[in-house]
């Protein structure tokens, strides 16, 4: 499997037309409606990102086809909407056309659908562009203006509806330095430009991005670092948790019903569950293909020889890097900032790689943790798809490798059904983007119309064999993570998100207070909402570490509908969405449906 969802493009500014014109737009209901571009590009990519003189022309073909995009399409996703604008506020920026960033900052802010965004939307172009009114950039009149200014908007808002984000920025601000900003250009585009001379409107973004990081962002590293670090200071105020009082550990004893539980995802540790591991002909229960779609013996992600010594260094690191975003000052916090801020050219490539392997390996394991906590009555197989981890695809997409990894999902729905599985976790995913960018990245097809079409035919190749494998489970809940890309799968053209069916469920993700993440996805098939923010569970070998993603989410509502089933195992699939829907608590935004655990159990039958 691959196209992990781990994240298009962005805006059509009706704002800026009237209704006659707007009716006059072609309507974009799927990002595959909208036009691809390609952009010539000779030589190192850092040249163009560095001189103006190469970076002028390249940029203006990107801002033409971006205007173009907006005047020509209506989009139906805002998401995608607010993309594209934001490249065009950086393009603004560069050229020093600061109304103009303005400008589309507010437009932008005013397509905003999630609470904090809505709040924080351009506030650091808005700074940096009163800034410059103050003085040059890098003068300390202009340093100290940003930071007033940022300092002042935030005391206005509700701290406890933007803490999430702030940490998160700090944490980005404190990890940044010119290796970071560069890595991706010199790692994961330049090799695309020299094997075939072009970067597709999907990559040449990152170009104005990185651009943009080294004259704006990269400057103010010191000011917004100590910015965010004072507001958070002066506000130590942790956020309420609700999920404590929702939660329902069952006691063991009862004459509740063993439920089976599948854990499909990138491994899992099984060791560390014990007697509650399903086992067939002795052995703990499990299928795995790898990354080529062969079968494999292996329950989790295999760490190359070289690395396995490495192993608990490279956990530590992830640690530091979850405590950075929590605001914790731990001394693996120290270690990844001091790490990421001065990383060397020559070891960015091995750094996020080994990063990534750790993420892919850990990843299972920590979803299992989620999915059995408080459930004597659980019992864990593992199915365990081999994620890639390398900055470049590895291996490259063939006809005959995505033929394999279609076949291979009727028999992970075969296992489903011999394990006796009542629950299905699947914190995974992937979107037809993606294909199209393993598909340049690897140099296969002669333009973006014949990468289209062939991303076109893969991608439907998996989606129909997938939603095959889940229609032949009708009596398996299925529960999937929404996605990470803060857009909506069925816009996106994404799976197994953007899949419907009566036995499906997608679920979103917020944080302790029941607050919608920034990273979430959302839309129509996203039914349910959990606790995906920082979220305590095992990595392989023991370790607990918090991570966060709608990865997280998704087992906790696996973990609940195991439970009621483990009370009630008479419920249908359907029964257990509908009583976890009819059970949870509706945001007053209408956004987030919070499923309350204890609602649920209680509606089941379950009595403390």
């Amino acid at each position: 499997m691959k196209k992990l969802s781990f994240a298009a493009i962005a805006m059509a500014c009706a704002l800026s037309f009237g209704v006659s014109h707007a009716q006059a737009l072609k309507r974009a209901e799927k990002a595959d409606d909208l036009p691809r571009y390609s952009y010539p590009v000779q030589g190192p990519l850092e040249a163009v990102v560095r001189e103006p003189q190469r970076f002028t022309p390249f940029a203006q073909g990107v801002r033409r086809d971006l205007e173009s995009t907006l005047a020509t399409y209506d989009i139906a996703e805002l998401a995608t909407r607010r993309q594209m604008l934001g490249v065009l506020v950086q393009l603004d920026m560069l050229e020093g056309r600061h109304e103009d960033a303005l400008r589309r900052s507010a437009q932008i802010q005013q397509l905003q659908e999630k609470p904090a965004d809505k709040l924080l939307s351009g506030l650091t172009v808005r700074a940096i562009v009163a800034g410059l009114k103050k003085g040059e950039r890098g003068s300390a009149a202009y340093n100290a203006e940003v930071a007033r200014f940022i300092r002042e908007e935030l005391d206005r808002l509700p701290y406890a509806v933007i803490q999430n984000d702030i940490m998160r920025a700090k944490a980005g601000m404190q990890t940044f330095g010119e290796t970071l900003a560069l890595g991706r250009v010199r790692e994961v585009l330049q090799p695309v430009a020299t094997r075939t001379g072009a970067l597709s409107s999907d990559l040449a973004p990152a170009i104005v991005s990185t651009r943009y990081a080294l004259e704006y962002v990269l400057p103010l590293k010191a000011v917004l670092t100590d910015t965010y670090t004072a507001y958070l200071n002066a506000h130590k105020v942790d956020k309420p948790d609700i999920w404590a009082a929702r939660d329902v550990a069952l006691p063991p004893g009862r004459n509740y019903t063993p439920v089976t539980v599948v854990v499909w995802d990138s491994g899992v540790d099984m060791g560390l569950f014990k007697d509650q591991v399903l086992t067939q002909d002795g052995k703990p229960a499990m299928v795995a293909f790898d990354r080529r779609g062969a079968p494999s013996a292996e329950p989790l992600k295999p760490i190359p020889e070289e690395l396995r010594g490495r192993l608990d260094a490279m956990q530590a690191r992830s640690k530091g890097l979850s405590d950075l975003t929590s605001n914790i000052d731990s001394p693996e916090a120290a270690d990844m900032r001091n790490l990421m801020s001065s990383l060397p050219p020559e070891q960015y490539k091995s750094v996020q790689e080994q990063l990534r392997l750790t993420s892919v390996h850990s990843h299972g394991t920590h979803v299992a943790g989620i999915t059995m906590a408080g459930n004597p009555y659980a019992r864990l197989a593992n199915a365990r798809i081999e994620f890639g981890h390398t900055l470049l695809p590895d291996p490259c997409p063939t006809r005959e490798l995505e033929e394999r990894i279609s076949a291979n999902f009727a028999r992970y729905a075969d296992f489903i059904r011999r394990s006796g599985a009542r629950v299905v976790n699947m914190s995974w995913g992937g979107n037809l983007r993606s294909y199209e960018v393993e598909l340049e990245q690897c140099g296969i097809g002669k333009d973006t119309a014949e990468r289209k079409a062939l991303a076109r035919e893969y991608f439907d190749m998996h989606f129909k064999a997938l939603k095959a494998a889940f229609e032949s489970l009708p009596d398996v809940l299925l529960v999937t993570s929404a996605g990470n890309s803060a857009n909506d799968p069925t816009f996106n053209d994404a799976y197994p998100s953007g899949i419907t069916l009566p036995n499906l469920v997608s679920v979103g993700a917020v944080d302790k207070a029941g607050d919608e993440a920034s990273f979430t996805s959302y839309g129509p098939t996203v039914l349910l909402h959990a606790n995906g923010y920082q979220v305590d569970s095992y990595v392989p070998g023991g370790r607990r570490l918090a991570m966060s993603g709608t990865s997280m989410a998704s087992p906790q509502v696996a973990n609940l509908a195991a439970k009621m089933l483990a009370v009630k195992p008479s419920l249908k699939p359907q029964e257990v969405i509908a009583i976890m829907r009819s059970t949870a608590d509706r945001s007053e935004d209408g956004r987030r449906t919070l499923v309350n655990p204890k609602k649920a159990l209680a509606a089941v039958g379950y009595q403390p």
